[in-house]
């Protein structure tokens, strides 16, 4: 049976309605049906069989899976350039030229083939300067000495057997973790695409370094080896390993613990994660005189009475994404969610949340904001009062605050100067403070 493909976008849902590519679809082989059971189990992806076919709801994951003999490709809603330009500020990856073919009218098909043109082009760039080499030990047996004559070894073998001494040494290698690293990332793209040019070119690169370097295996150990032997002479490999740890990462690769990786079946990437990286890059950035603290802790809003807690479980702590400060006072407190809220309803697991952070007044602040993405100019901010419900008053409040992707993008894409110095801190505070209207369009 030929494989079937299905691609719909982010936080998409498609029906087995009659002419929907999964009318009549099912899943046919218990492997597949288990599958399919942890990714709706776990929030990736919502699967259901029906009698029609199949149900498919999309959530914060991109990429694509293989389900049997069904291809499932959810893409972003951003196109691929703007979506790049993000990506690339966000995880400070560098701007390299890309998609060589475009003049022809090809664009990157799945936001891994985005990913994986970036490392072919830091791959490419590295090869061109030439790669790291380092000054590795060496104890070999040379027909001609090099070094040190390792005489401990010559007296262990008896004295000379052959024409060969053994030597000590320290050549300059290629074979080096980084280069290993790098390599073993090219031959990880060529697994992760169906693009058949962008395939040609990954294993070009991989085989102009195969003569002079082995591939490492990844998984979560080797992802924190080369973290610790990064340095100033290594640091023009930071974009490509940041990269590949994306790709395993969101291939189910455990980077945290130390057990060895657990491939899932095809590549699904949370832009949650890229969203809330996105912002604090721009945050620390842009709001000048002012603190961002990441992923802050509210210690002491839950607390487990001591005469009632059987179990002696430690109390939850909450997290907000952002609390902004100036100097010692709270102004803001944010969480970004990667759901536009501008086309679809919010959530009572976000509003509740939310409400939490707004009612508990931490540092006197009334009210806690949901940054969410979007690409509709018509977008604004919504509030939502928490009611005193014998008084009849606001308590405090809940907004809902649109970022237009395509306004950042532009804000990000223009050469820095004065002018967009300012245009950038003008989008930050309205990020934070409200009235995003004001901000100029650069589209």
């Amino acid at each position: 049976m030929s494989e079937k493909s299905v691609t719909i976008q982010e936080w998409q849902t498609l029906e087995p309605t009659p002419g929907s590519p999964l009318a009549g679809l099912e899943l046919k082989e218990q492997a597949t049906r288990r599958i399919a059971e942890e990714l709706t189990k776990s929030g990736k992806i919502g699967i259901l069989e029906l009698r029609q076919g199949l149900a498919v709801r999309a959530t914060s994951y991109v990429g694509s899976i293989k389900l049997g003999q069904i291809r499932l490709t959810i893409l972003p809603k951003v196109a691929a350039e703007p979506l790049l330009t993000l990506l690339r500020y966000a995880y400070g990856l560098r701007r390299l030229t890309l998609f060589s073919p475009v003049a022809h009218g090809y664009a990157p098909r799945t936001f891994q083939d985005l990913l994986i043109h970036q490392l072919a082009a830091e791959a490419a760039e590295l090869l061109s300067r030439g790669l790291h080499r380092r000054y590795e030990p060496v104890h070999d047996d040379l027909p001609s000495p090099r070094g040190k004559i390792d005489f401990q070894s010559l007296m262990r073998q008896g004295g000379l057997s052959q024409a060969r001494l053994p030597c000590r040494h320290h050549p300059r290698l290629e074979n080096i973790l980084v280069n290993r690293f790098l390599l073993a990332g090219l031959l990880l793209g060529v697994q992760l695409t169906d693009d058949l040019a962008l395939r040609t070119w990954l294993r070009r690169l991989a085989g102009l370094m195969r003569d002079t370097v082995d591939p490492i295996r990844l998984d979560g150990e080797s992802v924190r080896h080369v973290r610790r032997v990064e340095n100033r002479m290594t640091q023009a490999y930071r974009p490509a390993r940041e990269i590949i740890e994306l790709l395993l990462d969101a291939m189910g690769v455990a980077l945290v613990s130390t057990s060895i990786s657990t491939p899932a079946p095809g590549f699904l990437f949370d832009m949650n994660r890229f969203f809330q990286a996105l912002l604090s890059r721009f945050l620390h950035e842009n709001l000048e005189g002012l603190t961002v603290l990441d992923e802050f802790r509210l210690k002491g809003m839950l607390v487990y009475d001591p005469l009632h807690n059987p179990l002696r479980r430690t109390p939850p702590v909450l997290r907000p994404d952002y609390v902004i400060l100036n100097h010692q006072q709270v102004l803001a407190i944010l969480d970004a969610k990667y759901r536009d809220l501008w086309e679809t309803p919010l959530p009572r697991e976000m509003l509740y949340q939310l409400t939490i952070y707004a009612s508990s007044r931490f540092a006197g602040v009334r009210s806690a904001v949901i940054l969410y993405p979007t690409v509709d100019v018509a977008a604004r901010e919504a509030r939502i009062h928490i009611m005193d419900p014998l008084k009849g008053q606001s308590r405090a409040q809940v907004i809902l605050r649109p970022v237009n992707l395509l306004t950042l993008e532009s804000l990000l894409a223009e050469p820095q100067g004065m002018r967009q110095a300012k245009q950038r801190r003008a989008f930050a505070r309205a990020l934070i403070f409200g009235d995003t209207s004001q901000v100029p369009m650069l589209l």
